[in-house]
């Protein structure tokens, strides 16, 4: 049975749960207040319409979506679910809307988290569908000191496999298992493992968890990206020996790869 169900009843994250993710934030995590409004529409697991027409995509998560859905074969339950979860929390509320810096998609959406206040205390959208496990932290739009509080959030939604970590389509998939890898191609994914090695050549720098590229996950850093990653105190060529988690894109070129281009598709995986 869908580890979703509790949604039915019960959307908000009880108090001391949040409060937990707050103490395990190492740093600050402030946005810019960008306005507010009150949600008309809510489009899926990330995005909403406002009443005054401004559509707003929630920018710090990846969520189970219809297309993505269908293409995976019978997963529409948990895309519907996410829809849901997001329809509990903010339909009809009204919101402040939040930014690290002005952005928009493609799609001309508003890339911002929405903040509510439930019984005095002020939630993010994005960290809430984070704990209630219906939502991946993406690799695009996270603020640096945010990361913490949403991988903390995820963390927990997955020891508890809740939501989407209740299913084998989105569980975290084992670095070394060609197979499962295979099977991810095309398709965000978190991959965990043991760094076997890293090596560079022809200025990437290639982090290897197998001896051979095509029997098991590398990732790839570009030099330029490396700055970035080094910045936060993540040094890449430190990962060997150590086991780590990475999420994105995950594509098959001489075996299955993921590109690093940001500190927060990297963490240090905890055993």
């Amino acid at each position: 049975m869908l580890a979703y169900a509790f949604a039915a009843f019960a959307c908000m994250v009880p108090e001391a749960v949040y409060a937990q993710v707050k103490q395990r934030s190492a740093a600050a995590c402030t946005l810019h207040g960008v306005g507010t409004g009150r949600v008309a529409e809510v489009r899926d697991g990330r995005s909403f319409i406002l009443e005054d027409g401004r559509e707003v995509r929630l920018p710090n998560i990846e969520v189970p979506l219809p297309v993505q859905a269908a293409a995976g074969g019978g997963q529409m339950p948990l895309a519907s679910a996410a829809r849901t979860a997001l329809e509990q929390l903010v339909a009809g509320q009204m919101v402040e809307l939040r930014q690290m810096r002005s952005a928009s998609d493609r799609y001309g959406r508003m890339l911002a988290d929405a903040y509510i206040v439930v019984n005095g205390m002020e939630r993010s959208a994005s960290r809430e569908m984070l704990t209630l496990g219906f939502a991946r932290v993406s690799i695009q739009g996270v603020h640096a000191p945010c990361a913490t509080e949403f991988f903390a959030a995820e963390d927990m939604a997955r020891r508890g496999k809740l939501g989407v970590w209740a299913e084998p389509y989105y569980a975290v998939v084992s670095a070394g298992s060609l197979n499962d890898l295979l099977a991810h191609r095309g398709r965000f994914t978190v991959v965990e493992g043991q760094v076997l090695s890293v090596r560079e050549s022809g200025g990437i720098i290639y982090v290897n968890f197998g001896r051979r590229w095509s029997e098991a996950l590398t990732v790839t850093i570009a030099k330029r990206s490396e700055r970035n990653l080094v910045a936060t105190g993540l040094n890449p060529r430190n990962l060997a020996n150590m086991r780590v988690r990475v999420r994105g894109w995950l594509e098959e070129r001489n075996g299955p790869r993921i590109e690093v281009i940001r500190p927060e598709q990297i963490e240090i995986a905890e055993r």
